[in-house]
């Protein structure tokens, strides 16, 4: 099948350069590279630009200008330009297991929302990562990560245990999916009244959720090891986005990815 891998950005470039690297490492190769940025300066640029150069897979600089935090518009933006039918979205914090696109495509379905799980590294394995420029995978029982369970890959085990959820919006994590494109652009992709931190990702799967597509969770598949970095807290207005989506059980936002089909 064939795929766009986008990675979504904002001025961290040398964690942008490992993740590029992961994901040019992988068994099965996305069919395209969208890097999803919310407004990033010319560091970025020419991280993506020196991959490009000498990469196989075309790698895409989907910019838009920094007028504060805009994931869904630049995530919009980015699955707009795809042209490939289905979508994988990491984040560009976020490590790629070498057989990362190959289980989100082993489980692609029409209709079904797949999520991946992550390792999360801690901060002195993440600085060495950073200052080396090469990934190193942490031991299981190392203290340098946390819920290492996720780190084993067990393709049998993962379709036995990987299981469907409906209507359940806990613990929704934008940076580890996949999904059809037209079941993307269905909903109307991201909702761009949300222009703070937070809740876009939990909103814009309410709303696949309201249109019939399901979560499947994925276990012993689709790893990835996220490098650390402070948590942020989310806007409360965006709450109140999302619990009216809930409410009014809304499978369309009017701000969102049709802007950039016209």
């Amino acid at each position: 099948m064939s795929c766009s891998l986008i990675i979504c950005t904002y001025n961290w470039p040398e964690a942008l350069r490992i993740v590029l690297k992961s994901a040019l490492s992988q068994s099965i190769k996305p069919n395209e590279i969208i890097i999803a940025d919310d407004g990033s300066d010319l560091t970025t640029s020419k991280v993506i630009e020196s991959f490009s150069n000498s990469s196989s897979v075309p790698i895409i600089h989907s910019w838009q200008e920094d007028l504060g935090c805009r994931i869904p518009h630049s995530r919009n933006r980015a699955i707009a330009r795809s042209k490939f039918d289905y979508i994988i979205m990491i984040d560009g914090d976020t490590v790629l297991d070498n057989d990362f696109v190959k289980d989100h495509l082993r489980f692609a379905t029409r209709q079904v929302y797949i999520q991946g799980s992550r390792v999360l590294l801690q901060s002195n394995l993440t600085k060495a990562i950073l200052r080396t420029n090469e990934f190193k995978k942490p031991r299981f029982f190392s203290k340098d990560s946390k819920n290492n369970i996720n780190m084993l890959r067990i393709p049998f085990f993962s379709k036995l245990m990987s299981f469907f959820q409906n209507q359940n919006i806990n613990r929704i994590r934008g940076c580890n999916y996949s999904a059809f494109k037209e079941d993307i652009i269905s909903v109307n992709g991201f909702n761009e009244k949300i222009t703070t931190w937070g809740r876009e990702d939990s909103e814009f799967v309410q709303r696949l959720f309201n249109s019939g597509v399901k979560k499947q969770h994925l276990k012993f598949s689709g790893i990835q090891y996220h490098l650390y970095h402070e948590e942020r807290e989310h806007n409360s207005n965006n709450d109140d986005i999302l619990k009216d989506t809930i409410l009014k059980k809304s499978k369309w936002c009017q701000s969102g990815i049709d802007t950039y089909l016209k």
